[in-house]
Order: structure tokens, then C-alpha cells, then sequence
């Protein structure tokens, strides 16, 4: 039976009521409830929040202007980012301005106190973390700790989010045979493997996320002391809230993987590379699926802004929110750190780098990509969901498709990335690596994704709502939990590999019609796990 988008959410709601039972009034639980029927009935906003569309530089970087030396480029920007700034303090109102000089001004007490206040503060979330037995208790500890817009931007997704829904649900439509007598003992399950040149211990990796300090202080160090612990690769965001040099050295052995946009300052962008090279990072992953920004309409009811512009309804749910907000007023103020000059306002920042994006970015600037990285090491594309695009990427110098929708945070109604990964294996061939991201929210979906011809999977809110939660603590709960899941059910069904599971994926892995209907193809039986049929119009 065909399964709605509506039914992927079953385990989040019964995670909300068993934590509402375990401490929180009725009352509460009431209120909450009301508060999401009236966000789902509010009419969309007609404004764009400052985080996706920011306000253009007057002497914005102009298409295929010659390139300057290093020093002037970087003279410029510093000039940009101040002009910025000046225009960004002038358009503030009297309360924005007073918040933002108090929140400065007690920043020295809150950080002093912060040893003493914050082990209080966070206790609720440090309980329900550790009491977690699966993701969506995790979402449940993020949502309850985390400021209003800040869980609104990780756990949203584009217009009415049915993409992102879907993408989440479609793992229900694959369905696996377990066999018996199969000899496997615990203890015999190997996952270890090799992602873009990284040696892991498991087939799945902490996937890149921008601005992690905004989910929780500790941010993108938490994430990579977390993933040490358990071995796991990590790609890192261009544009990280902690520097290259903090990352590798909290996980020098796995975070070698850096994600990138196509800027349209080479100079800037070459700077990033060249400083990747020297932090040791042997591998890219170029983000082709964020040319254009989704409309996000959770992000724009909830007030969401890169920082925090001090609203007032900013500074109400922050009184809603006290461990999230003492954490950040006890910590430096967060950027871009990838961006030279990252010392200015992170609101400068913002524009900068909302300046940068090139919507009309193509296959060219793509091919100067990969030639500018060379033979330091592999370079995936990110964003493909279809075999003729993975063709094409291969033809321009790119050594592994990475199967993305981001999240469906950009394009509503995306096709789930589940539903069109045997096109794109079958497309590109055995041999070259497969990473598939989307939906992923148990150890079982990564078993699935790795018997449909995915060579790893990257987890982004599995991990990250773990980050909002409980810091490094969450991080580490939430790869707990999916190795466990992937390890019992590798057990299950008798493999002890990665390549035994695809070896016996023909055998394993279930295909219902639902899944066939859904990606307009004719489900066969016989061809459970293949790539199916399209159907012709007639």
C-alpha cells in the first residue's frame, strides 16, 4: 500500500508524548500542539528572511572581472564587509541595538558563570539524550532545547515539506528478507570500508552541515570529537562556524572531506582551497543543488535570521529556551570561519557570502573546480538524482556521485534519493563510489541504501539533532544508536560485510509496488533491487 508522507512521522509523535509524560505538564504539551496547527495554517510570509536572501553589496564582485592579487582581493572584501556592516547597524531598530549591546556587554559575566549555570541548564536534555533509544527521542531533546527558529531550521524543509516527508518514507516502501542458520555470531560483522579516500569504520559518515554553533556552542568540534570516538569519516562545510585547523585537529584521521560552493570570486575561492590543501583535507564535495534557495515557510514564520537580529519575538522564545540561550551568550559570537577576514559581525558575513552565489554556475565552472584541486584527491558531485547527470559529472573529472535532494530543504517534491539510486548506479557502473544521503533516520535505512548500490551513506539530521541536544554527547548517542541498528540487522540477515550485503542484495532487499508506482516504474518480482522499468506514455 502506498504510503503517505504523513504516515513517516508516527515514531516523532509517539517520541513527543512519552517525553511530555515523563516531566512536562499537559498543559505544555497542549500548547505546543497548538502553536504547530497555527504555524501550518499561517498564511506564507511575504518577506524573505536575511539568512538566504541577503542584502547585495554595492560594489558586489562582477562576473568575469579579471582576477586581482590575493592582497587586494582581500583588502576589498575587508572594505565590503565593513561598508556592510556600517548598513546593516543603520537599518537596526533601538531594540535590536539595545539587545545586541547588552548581550555583548554581560558576555563576560555569562561566560564566567557558564561552568556553574550550564551543568543546570542542561540537565533536562542531558537526561533525555542519555535516555534515547532511537533518533526521534533525540529530535524530541533538540526541539525542547533548542531556540524556536534555530530547530525550525533543522528539522524544516521546502514550501510544505512534502519532499522532505517523502524522502524519510520511502524507506518504508523497501522491505527486507532475513535469513537463518546463516552462522553469523556477534562479533562477526565488519563494516569497515573506505569513503572519498578516508578509511572508516563504518559505512556511514557525519555529512557536512553549515553554521553547527548556531545548533549548540561546542558546534562543528563537538561533531568531529564524536566521530573520532567511533571511527567515522566527516565532510565539513565551507562554511563552518569553527575553523579547518580546530576540526582537524579534534579528528585529524576522518575530517579530511571539505564541502564547497562555486563562488564567484576565484581568488576567494581558490584561497579556501589552497588553505583546505594545507589543513590536510584530501577530498571535495562540490554542493550543485543550492544554486538557487528553497523557499523555506518554517524558517520565515519562526523568524529565522544568521545571527540572531534580537527581535522581540526572537527574545521571547529565547526566554522559552534558557540552555540554548545562556550557551550562546556565554560563547564568542559565531562565523563563517572558512571566509578570510571571518573576524568581522557574522552579519557582514552573511551578505558576503549570499553576494558569492552564482545561480548560473554550470558544468564549466565545475570543470576549473576539479582541475584546481588536481590529484590531491577524489572530488564527488552533491545534488545528483539522475543516472544522465551522474554520466555527465563523471565525464567532467568528478570521481564519485554523491545521490542528494539536500535534505528536501530546496525543491518541493523532489524525488526521494532512495527511488532514484539504482538509476544512477546502473547508470555509472559497479566500480565507481555511490554516496546517498536523505531520510535516513535509522540503522535499517543505511542497510537499505547500501543493498540498493549505495557505497556509503551520509547521515545530516541523525546526527545533527543529537549536536542540538546534547552537544558532543548528543552526537555521540545518535551514531550509537544507528550503528546498533545497522550492526543487528547486518546480523539478521547473515551478512558480515558490506559487499556480502550487495552480493545478496538480489535475494534481500524487497521492492513493494508502492515504491514502483512512486518513481513511475513497472514493478517485476524477478527484478526486486534492480533498476526498474520506465513505463511508456501512451
Amino acid at each position: 500500500m502506498l504510503r503517505t508522507g504523513e504516515e513517516s512521522e508516527p515514531d516523532l509523535r509517539r517520541a513527543r508524548c512519552i517525553s511530555n509524560l515523563r516531566g512536562l505538564p499537559v498543559v505544555a504539551a497542549l500548547v505546543s500542539s497548538q502553536r504547530e496547527m497555527l504555524m501550518r495554517k499561517a498564511p506564507p510570509a511575504q518577506f524573505m528572511r536575511v539568512a538566504t536572501v541577503a542584502r547585495p553589496f554595492s560594489s558586489a564582485v562582477k562576473e568575469g572581472a579579471a582576477a586581482t592579487p590575493s592582497e587586494s582581493a582581500s583588502a576589498k572584501r575587508s572594505q565590503e564587509m565593513k561598508q556592510a556592516a556600517s548598513k546593516i547597524s543603520k537599518g537596526k531598530t533601538s531594540w535590536q541595538v539595545f539587545c545586541g549591546g547588552f548581550v555583548d556587554a554581560i558576555r563576560p559575566i555569562t561566560s564566567r558563570l557558564a561552568p556553574i549555570v550550564m551543568p543546570i541548564l542542561d540537565r533536562p536534555s542531558q537526561n533525555r539524550v542519555k535516555n534515547a533509544v532511537n533518533i526521534y527521542d533525540l529530535q524530541v531533546a533538540a526541539e525542547k532545547r533548542a531556540h524556536a527558529m534555530v530547530y525550525g531550521y533543522l528539522a524544516g524543509g521546502a514550501d510544505a515539506e512534502r519532499s522532505l516527508r517523502r524522502s524519510e518514507a520511502a524507506y518504508n516502501d523497501l522491505e527486507l528478507r532475513h535469513a537463518v542458520l546463516h552462522g553469523v555470531g556477534h562479533g562477526e560483522v565488519d563494516l569497515r570500508t573506505n569513503i572519498l579516500g578516508i578509511d572508516a569504520a563504518q559505512p556511514f559518515f557525519i555529512t557536512s552541515c553549515a553554521g553547527q554553533r548556531m545548533f549548540h556552542a561546542d558546534g562543528e568540534i563537538a561533531t568531529a570529537k564524536a566521530a573520532k570516538k567511533h571511527g567515522l569519516a566527516m565532510a565539513l562545510s565551507q562554511l563552518t562556524t569553527s575553523t579547518f585547523e580546530e576540526v582537524r585537529d579534534a579528528h585529524p584521521e576522518g575530517a579530511k572531506c571539505l564541502q564547497l560552493y562555486v563562488w564567484r570570486d576565484r581568488v576567494l575561492l581558490k584561497e579556501v582551497l589552497d588553505r583546505a590543501k594545507a589543513c590536510g583535507f584530501t577530498s571535495l564535495a562540490l554542493t550543485a543543488d543550492f544554486s538557487w534557495v528553497g523557499n523555506r515557510e518554517r524558517e520565515t514564520r519562526t523568524g529565522f535570521t544568521v545571527p540572531p537580529s534580537y527581535s522581540v519575538r526572537q527574545c521571547i522564545d529565547a526566554l522559552k529556551s534558557p540552555a540554548w540561550t545562556f550557551d550562546y551568550m556565554s560563547r564568542v559570537p559565531y562565523g563563517y570561519k572558512a571566509v578570510p577576514d571571518a573576524n568581522f559581525p557574522a552579519e557582514s558575513l552573511v551578505d558576503f557570502i549570499a553576494s558569492q552565489m552564482k545561480p548560473e554556475f554550470d558544468w564549466k565552472d565545475a570543470e576549473w573546480l576539479c582541475s584546481e584541486w588536481g590529484d590531491v584527491g577524489p572530488v564527488a558531485l552533491k545534488g545528483v538524482a539522475s543516472g544522465k547527470d551522474a554520466v555527465r559529472a563523471l565525464n567532467t573529472g568528478f570521481k564519485a556521485i554523491w545521490v542528494s535532494n539536500h535534505g528536501g530543504r530546496q525543491l518541493e517534491d523532489s524525488v526521494a534519493t532512495i527511488d532514484v539510486l539504482p538509476e544512477v548506479r546502473a547508470a555509472v557502473g559497479p566500480d565507481v563510489e555511490v554516496i546517498l544521503d536523505g531520510g535516513v533516520r535509522r540503522g535499517i535505512d543505511i542497510v537499505k541504501a547500501l543493498a540498493r548500490g549505495a557505497d556509503s551513506v551520509a547521515c545530516g539530521r541523525a546526527y545533527l539533532f543529537g549536536l542540538a541536544a546534547g552537544g558532543e554527547a548528543g552526537v555521540d548517542k545518535a551514531i550509537s544508536l544507528l550503528k546498533r541498528d545497522v550492526s543487528l540487522a547486518m546480523g539478521l540477515l547473515g551478512c558480515r560485510t558490506v559487499k556480502d550485503l550487495q552480493e545478496k542484495a538480489q535475494d534481500i532487499l524487497l521492492v513493494n509496488s508502492a515504491s514502483a508506482r512512486r518513481v513511475g516504474g513497472i514493478f517485476d518480482p524477478s527484478k526486486a533491487g534492480q533498476v526498474l522499468q520506465p513505463c511508456l506514455a501512451k
